[in-house]
């Protein structure tokens, strides 16, 4: 790419509009640019922003990640070795790690409840407990004895 080209691609925001876009105050921008907490050039007493780069700061900070890292954090504290230590008392904890537990079921399979303790009986002792939940939170369902994991389920 040449010079001529990249200046051309190149969008470069003002403090002030970084301000505007946030609804956020000049100075806070300021010392964010400042710290180097958002990436931006200083030229004489302003600061220029690459529009690419102030839309991946922002997304850093969404909370999906928090979401995460969040599940990630209660996956590792619930399992040891692979097994479930303990089942999460609070829902948000518990639904990851039901969803953990459901990623291990084939979604075009039809499953016998000795099947699905088995299954169960890798993670936790408490199968029941687990199957319980796994079709009370949506992850199954079952009709006449027989269990199947639920295709369309968005991960959390």
């Amino acid at each position: 790419m040449t010079s001529k080209q990249r200046a051309k691609d190149l969008k470069l925001l003002t403090a002030g509009e970084i301000a505007n876009i946030l609804r956020m105050n000049h100075q806070v921008i300021l010392r964010k640019l400042q710290s180097g907490e958002i990436e931006g050039y200083k030229l004489g007493k302003d600061w220029r922003i690459e529009e690419e780069k102030f839309w991946e700061w922002l997304q850093s900070k969404g909370n999906r990640l928090l979401a995460k890292d969040e599940r990630a954090k209660t996956i590792q504290t619930f399992f040891k070795n692979g097994k479930l230590v303990s089942l999460p008392a609070k829902r948000k904890k518990r639904l990851y790690v039901l969803e953990r537990i459901w990623q291990d079921f084939s979604r075009n399979r039809v499953y016998s409840e000795s099947d699905v303790n088995e299954i169960i009986l890798r993670y936790y002792d408490d199968f029941c407990t687990i199957r319980r939940e796994l079709v009370d939170n949506g992850f199954m369902v079952r009709s006449g004895g027989k269990y199947k994991a639920v295709a369309g389920k968005q991960s959390l």
